[in-house]
């Protein structure tokens, strides 16, 4: 999605300072849905899991929770992800609105930007997952140690600045095609069965 050089080879752009994963972004793990279950007058959103963000969308297997969870907890298009459980991975999220379970963190910063934080923490996922499987009894993970021993450079501000002229528009590009392409995929899931059973002709499409 983004070009690596800008991350590995930043310390050549100019004054910078050394930090961790935890100095840059706030990594929120999720909520034990089986306790949030909606109310029988609530119509729930589905629950984002392990697989859920493996295969980048919610299906009618999907859990569904209460829409009423803490906002923090609610995850939209456009939101970083990262499974620190069982299968480690990291992922912006365009698979629609979800509830964040455990196991999964929801990465936030009030101070750098998504492309920043998403690549660095990235930059460190093989790592996690060799500690990950290191560590495995039933299911690998990472401990919260992993992430503050992190290393990351950060840029001055007006070297971020730059950079984020290159990276946010780049971002935000991707973000919207995937959005797009799911859009598209669940209109033809909608209409191709009616036109494979003869309910739905494509002159009645064009009309």
């Amino acid at each position: 999605m983004f070009n690596y050089y800008f991350i590995e080879n930043v310390r050549e752009l100019g004054d910078y300072e050394i930090g961790n994963l935890t100095d840059i972004a706030s990594y929120l793990n999720g909520l034990a849905m089986q306790k949030y279950r909606p109310d029988s007058n609530e119509i729930g959103i589905p629950v984002l899991k392990i697989k859920e963000l493996g295969q980048g969308f919610c299906d009618s297997n999907s859990d569904i929770c209460s829409p009423n969870i803490k906002s923090e907890y609610v995850v939209n298009d456009g939101d970083f992800i990262f499974s620190w459980s069982g299968t480690l991975m990291t992922d912006i999220w365009t698979g629609g609105k979800c509830g964040l379970n455990q196991h999964l963190f929801k990465v936030t910063s009030q101070k750098y930007p998504k492309w920043f934080i998403y690549h660095w923490t990235n930059h460190h996922l093989n790592k996690f997952i060799r500690v990950a499987k290191d560590k495995a009894v039933t299911m690998g993970h990472i401990k919260r140690s992993e992430l503050e021993s992190s290393e990351v450079v950060i840029p001055n501000a007006d070297k971020l600045d730059s950079l984020n002229k290159i990276f946010v528009p780049l971002l935000n590009e991707a973000i919207s095609m995937r959005v797009e392409i799911r859009e598209m995929e669940r209109f033809r899931d909608l209409i191709l069965p009616k036109l494979m059973s003869g309910k739905l002709k494509i002159n009645d499409s064009n009309s």
